[in-house]
This record gives structure tokens, sequence and C-alpha cells, in this order.
């Protein structure tokens, strides 16, 4: 038995390069939101093809930004999934509105769009898909789907009239750099908002994105609005304080916290230089891990798709980019499901592993097998799909730090431990 951790589940990523750019900072005395930060938001736009970013303390408070952008609040409902982490949902409770969650469709981490259809109400203001593991949803679908709602829309404001329809607001956490159709994640939805959090692929230790796709807003005004909501309404961050005789400054509303700091930014400049060939590292490594387990009877999530549906995760990257019949996801997570199998003999195996020394993870516990969500009337009975999908699923590592021999590892103490289980008479 393993006494600690040989393979760990998602260690940050960090170089030399990203260490003299935080060290350049701090050297520079501009620590807080500044020129860092504008840049990494001037790079993060170009890389992403939209008109701009605006970063923030977190993707939580880019997804609550944006539906406050859009005026949601009290008496609106807002859709998601019932497959997601907490802070696809939780801002929907922040701003006010009613959360309404959406099943899964039957083997799938993506919403069942046909159940999604039968959801919405005149009060339905946006709803919010999730680009689970970095493969962007079937945004076709989704559009199909608020388009044979039956009912009128009504705008309650300039930038939802603006839209014309319900709003979608992409939880693209994982989807930084994932491609569909030839578009890239942030300018498929209408806003978009994006994870820098630690286990991310591309982080800034903690942090996260806002987007938007070309033509629908005031780029600049909107901008300006979301700086606003990160800095306590203030009219001027601290930059622009530093200006000669620019002290004076006004508080438009009482806004919250939840700026990108300099150092942050600093990490991100470097990460993002680096993201292209970070990117292609992860396609290799999900390449192996299928190629691996290809005669055990799992269920694998699928990163790179061809035209014709089938996988294409050996294809070469940059030529899957440059076809816009391919799906190219950002792999960020190895999801896969023991088919089959039940939860204890899931469970059995993360244990197992752990104690061969293997981290793994579980991607997600529905929301409403959760308190919180328990607690506003969910029941997890009314998402049999959700529930199964979660039953069954675990999370292997899947990171730039592994090496192929690690990868070999992981594969092999994972056979391991579900004969192990099976022996043991666990299912």
């Amino acid at each position: 038995m393993s006494e600690q951790i040989r393979i760990p589940f998602s260690p940050p990523d960090i170089t030399e390069a990203e260490i003299a750019e935080v060290a350049d900072a701090l050297r520079s005395g501009w620590i807080t939101t500044g020129p860092k930060t504008k840049q990494l938001e001037r790079e993060l736009a170009a890389f992403l093809g939209t008109p701009r970013v605006a970063c923030l303390g977190s993707a939580t408070a880019a997804l609550e930004c944006a539906l406050r952008a859009l005026g949601i609040g009290p008496g609106d409902e807002v859709i998601t999934s019932a497959y997601t982490y907490t802070a696809s949902c939780s801002p929907i409770c922040h701003v006010g509105a009613t959360p309404v969650l959406c099943d899964v469709a039957p083997d799938s981490y993506e919403m069942d769009y046909a159940q999604l259809e039968r959801l919405i109400t005149p009060r339905t203001k946006a709803i919010i898909p999730v680009d689970l593991g970095g493969v962007m949803c079937d945004y076709d679908a989704l559009f199909a789907a608020i388009d044979a709602f039956g009912g009128a829309f009504t705008p309650a404001n300039a930038r939802q009239q603006a839209i014309g329809r319900i709003a979608v607001v992409a939880d693209g956490a994982h989807a930084l750099g994932s491609v569909r159709h030839g578009k890239r994640a942030g300018q498929v939805a209408d806003l978009t908002t994006f994870s820098f959090h630690a286990v991310k692929n591309f982080t800034t230790a903690e942090g996260g994105a806002v987007t938007w796709r070309e033509g629908l807003f005031d780029s600049d005004e909107l901008y300006h609005d979301f700086m606003l909501m990160s800095l306590h309404g203030q009219s001027k961050d601290a930059l622009a304080k530093t200006k000669a005789g620019a002290w004076e400054y006004d508080v438009a509303f009482p806004g919250w916290k939840c700026n990108m700091t300099d150092l942050q930014a600093g990490l991100g400049l470097a990460q993002l230089r680096r993201y292209p060939g970070m990117l292609a590292r992860r396609r290799q490594m999900v390449a192996r891990y299928t190629q691996n387990l290809a005669d055990l009877d799992l269920s694998i999530l699928q990163h790179y798709r061809a035209a014709d549906g089938s996988d294409a995760c050996n294809a070469d990257d940059a030529a899957a980019r440059a076809d816009a019949s391919q799906e190219s996801s950002s792999g960020h997570l190895m999801l896969v499901r023991l088919n089959a199998c039940g939860r204890q003999l899931r469970d059995r195996v993360i244990e197992l592993m752990a104690e061969d020394g293997v981290a793994t993870n579980v991607h997600y516990k529905p929301l409403p097998l959760l308190t919180a969500y328990r607690n506003l009337g969910f029941d997890i009975a009314d998402f049999p799909n959700a529930l199964a999908q979660f039953e069954n699923e675990i999370t292997l590592p899947l990171h730039t730090k592994l090496s192929n021999d690690d990868i070999d590892e992981v594969c092999r103490c994972l056979r391991q431990a579900i004969s192990q289980a099976k022996a043991e008479g666990v299912r």
C-alpha cells in the first residue's frame, strides 16, 4: 500500500516563465488590477476571437456579473444542468432569480434538449449550458429548443432586447480553447464565462473571465459595467486614479469586489503563451488513455470528433482546428464511466487506486444530491439520467505534468483496481 500519492490529480503546470512574470509584477510595484490585467484581457480576446474580455476574481463572479449585466433578478427563471458543479447554479440564486434544473440526456453529460424545451416558460430569461470537461455543448440543439418555445419573449431591458430571445450564458469554465464547427468557445453563446482556477488547463491561481459575441452589445459600455461591478461600483480603478490629479471618483451603485490582480494576470500571460502547446499535449494524452483502455468495458468522454462523428483524438491538433467540421475539446477532464457497475464498485476503485498512489476524482455529484439544492426543493428522483451518469463515473488524472509512463501507470492501476474490486464481490 502506498503511503503517499505518486500521481496527483491536477497540479498546476508552472514553469520559470510564470514565475518570472509574477516576479516582474512584484518588482513593478503594481500588484492589484493594473497593466498586466489589461494586457491579459487584450490577449485573451485575440485568442478567443471575441470583441472584449473582462477578467475577474473567479468564474463564479463572472457568471453572476453576466446575469446582472443582463438585468436578470427576482421574478426571472434561469435554467441550467442538474449535472454540474454548484458554481453553474449558485449565481442564479445570488441575483435573486429562480434556478430551474434540467436532467441530462441518457448516457450523456449534456442537458436533455427535449426536456429543456419543456422547461422554458415566459419567465425564462437565460439558459446556462455547461461545456463539461471542455467539450462544447450541442449549441445548435440548444438554440433550436429556445426557438421551439411557443410563448412570447418579453425583454426587460435593452440588452435582453438586443439578444431578442432567451439569453444563452455559457459556463465555459473548462472550455478555454475548445472549438465546435469552426467556432471557439466564447464565440457561440451570447456570453461565456471561463475559470482560471488552479486545477484548470489555464490558470491564474484563482480568477476567471467573461466574454461575449461580436455585434450584440456596445462592448465598451458592457466592459465598463463589468469593471464597475467588480470594484464596488467605483467609477475609476486604482490604475486610472494614479494619473496626475485624477483622484476624483464616484460610486455608481453598491457594487462587489471581485477584480483580478496583476499578480494573477502575470501568471496568466505566461500560461497563454504556452497554451497552444499545452492543448496539443492534452490531445496526445487523451489519445494514449483511449488506446490503453480500449479493451475495458468503459465509456470515455469523446473530446475530439470528426465530421462523421468518429473519434479524432489521434488527428493532428492544428489540422483539426482548421477543419470547421471537427470538434476539438480543451481536453480538460478524463471522464470515464465503469459500464454495468454501481456506485459501490466505483467508490471502491477510487479507494484502491488511492492506496496504490494514484489520485482520482468524480465530476460531478448532481446538484439535487447536495443539501443546498435539496433545501430548494429539488429531488434526485426527478433526474434519473444525471444520477445514473454520476454513479459509475470516475475522473482520471489529466494534466500537462503527466508523462506517457504516468498515463500507462494510471491505466494499469485502474485495470488492477477494477479486477480487485470485482474479486471482492463489490458491485
